[in-house]
């Protein structure tokens, strides 16, 4: 339960700037291009990247709980910065510790979540740590969004400091390391001599085909999640929607997709992981396209309900994926390869949505997006078939 709880200050550090950064970046900075103005999430995703990319191993020889002290320690500047920044390149470098938190902070809850869990309920565990987070980024999404909207944006930056500081506090003084759960699962499983990173990169990345199968799901998944973060909130101000209405429909995708999370990763560990990644991914992709034929509240209401039903059934589940199919030695930089692979969505998704609505339109951006989501699905349900 600590874990959960840390892992929700995780969250709302994220969902502080969902809203008001698209927005500010124009009416604050001055950023004009679509491209530009994602910058700030393509920073995130590659800082995040590459925190994945050396969190697992890293974790694996100086313990999980100080790469977690680590994660708060680079947050703390954040919002500092973003309050007094006085040109988007500072937004940008905030965004670059930010994802730096995320990408070692978020990352510890869920691998020591896993360590303390054991085999038979991953999904359920990771379904609550991922719900406590994405709850959290709902909730700090809208608050922000009304302060933003009352003029008072600076209370985020301020509520970020708090957060962060909270975070750090809790994580020192009450978490514990749970390297010795790891040392007794392994004790229990087939032993195994540690590979090398490469090794594990290269069996995550193509060479098993359910890992394979869970790397490209989690990079369209979160393709979809830098869509929803960086064009959508310009994307229902320019269709007419407020700013009201758009802070709800924003944050109404987190909420579903965080709470629904309580469900769908129990859910798989009943029924099997890849229905579950099938449907959501096939589920997101359909409700970003119908993106494109709504034209009230109601239909892009319907639209949001969709992806968020789509990604809780995708996103605990993934996770469980890259755990069943990893021994316990090695598991922790597996997580960190496929996070590597999940989070580098932000970036391809930033540039390619970028890219397109600076080309042609926004809705351009959507319909290759919601396309390629559909195709992930159907490849997906492929590998996994057994």
């Amino acid at each position: 339960m600590l874990l959960v709880a840390v892992n929700a200050f995780v969250g709302a550090m994220v969902g502080l700037e969902r809203v008001i950064i698209p927005v500010l970046a124009g009416t604050r900075w001055g950023v004009e291009s679509y491209v530009a103005a994602l910058s700030f999430i393509i920073t995130f995703g590659m800082a995040k990247v590459l925190a994945n990319s050396v969190a697992g191993r890293l974790a694996e020889r100086a313990g999980r709980k100080r790469l977690l002290i680590l994660g708060w320690l680079l947050g703390i500047p954040v919002p500092l910065i973003l309050m007094w920044a006085p040109s988007w390149a500072w937004v940008v470098a905030a965004n670059a510790l930010l994802g730096l938190n995320q990408g070692f902070a978020w990352t510890m809850t869920v691998v020591m979540k896993i360590d303390l869990v054991g085999p038979k309920q991953r999904g359920l565990a990771l379904g609550i740590n991922e719900s406590a987070g994405y709850a959290a980024v709902s909730l700090a999404a809208l608050l922000s969004g009304f302060w933003l909207a009352a003029g008072h944006e600076e209370w985020a930056f301020t509520a970020g400091l708090v957060i962060a500081l909270v975070g750090l506090v809790v994580s020192l003084v009450a978490v514990h390391d749970t390297m010795d759960h790891v040392a007794l699962e392994q004790g229990a499983a087939a032993k195994e001599a540690s590979p090398s990173w490469g090794s594990v990169f290269q069996r995550v990345s193509w060479k098993e085909r359910h890992l394979h199968a869970a790397s490209q799901a989690g990079l369209v998944n979160n393709m979809n999640d830098g869509l929803a973060w960086g064009i959508l909130p310009l994307f229902f101000l320019q269709v007419g929607m407020g700013e009201e209405n758009t802070v709800w429909l924003l944050a109404a995708y987190p909420l579903i997709w965080g709470l629904g999370q309580l469900f769908t990763g129990g859910l798989s560990d009943r029924i099997g992981r890849r229905g579950p990644i099938a449907v959501g991914m096939i589920l997101q992709g359909v409700s970003i396209l119908w993106l494109l034929e709504a034209s009230s509240w109601t239909g892009y209401a319907v639209s949001i309900v969709g992806m968020g039903i789509g990604t809780a059934l995708v996103y605990p589940t993934l996770l469980a994926v890259i755990s069943d199919h990893s021994e316990p030695i090695w598991r922790s930089t597996a997580l960190g390869v496929y996070r590597l692979w999940r989070d580098g969505g932000y970036v391809v998704g930033a540039v390619l949505a970028g890219l397109l609505a600076d080309a042609l339109n926004p809705e351009s951006a959507i319909l290759w997006i919601g396309v390629l989501t559909i195709a992930s699905g159907c490849w997906a349900g492929w590998l996994l078939r057994s």
